[in-house]
């Protein structure tokens, strides 16, 4: 039987591609997402990858929605926390609101998913958990402070829990995005992403694809010996 690979966040962006690169190895995948129903049907009827809808902020939704996974497919084998949302602004100009909205989403997840099935991947002896942060929770962003936080809380979240787990059979590693060319990206008046992209030692964007096989790497047997890891995909722009 396939190994069951979870991608939250997983019906667009950096999340579709982890999700096809996982299913064309061979995991029985599914993604989960947050809103947008018409791009997540439209993604599972082109991909074949079940989507389930749940609010990874929400503790108690993900405990269900992942007993619903299980109960579908089986135990979850491979997480990949990729699910993030940005509400940017300076200090002086953001609210409570957005911070929270950030922090609950961003590393809140990671803690509501982590814990929905780290206690059968100490059971079964085997699980992988990739947990996606940023080049800006390592460098540091102007009007993000809030996703600064919460991404640079991921790195230090992979690096205990993965001290937890390794003697379970279970690796927790964590990758960090450059800047990739997403929509969101894209969206970024031109002479900004010029600017952008002349900083990036290897002259271009990263790839949703670049980010994807990193994770599959992690996540295959070869990568078996790595855990409490972050890897940074981000053209040189970032050494760290």
């Amino acid at each position: 039987m396939s190994k069951v690979a979870l991608v939250t966040g997983g019906t667009r962006g950096i999340g579709e591609s982890i999700a096809v690169e996982l299913k064309e190895a061979g995991y029985e995948t599914v993604s989960n997402y947050g809103g947008n129903d018409e791009r997540a049907r439209e993604f599972s009827e082109r991909t074949g990858i079940p989507v389930y809808k749940f609010d990874v902020s929400d503790f108690d939704a993900c405990q269900e929605g992942i007993a619903q996974i299980e109960r579908d497919a089986g135990p979850v084998s491979v997480l990949v926390n990729n699910a993030g949302i940005t509400r940017d602004r300076t200090m002086h100009k953001m609210t409570h609101e957005m911070w929270q909205a950030v922090l609950d989403t961003n590393l809140g997840s990671c803690f509501n998913m982590c814990r929905g099935v780290i206690d059968g991947m100490r059971e079964r002896k085997f699980g992988r958990i990739v947990n996606v942060g940023s080049l800006n929770g390592q460098a540091g962003q102007y009007g993000q402070v809030n996703y600064a936080a919460a991404k640079s809380g991921i790195h230090g979240f992979t690096k205990a829990l993965a001290l937890e787990s390794a003697a379970y059979g279970v690796t927790v590693n964590a990758v960090a995005p450059g800047y990739v060319d997403t929509d969101m990206v894209r969206n970024v008046p031109a002479d900004v992403l010029e600017k952008i992209v002349a900083r990036i030692p290897v002259g271009r964007l990263g790839t949703a694809h670049d980010i994807a096989r990193g994770i599959l790497f992690l996540v295959s047997d070869e990568g078996g010996f790595i855990t409490g890891s972050t890897l940074s995909i981000n053209g040189g722009q970032h050494m760290y």
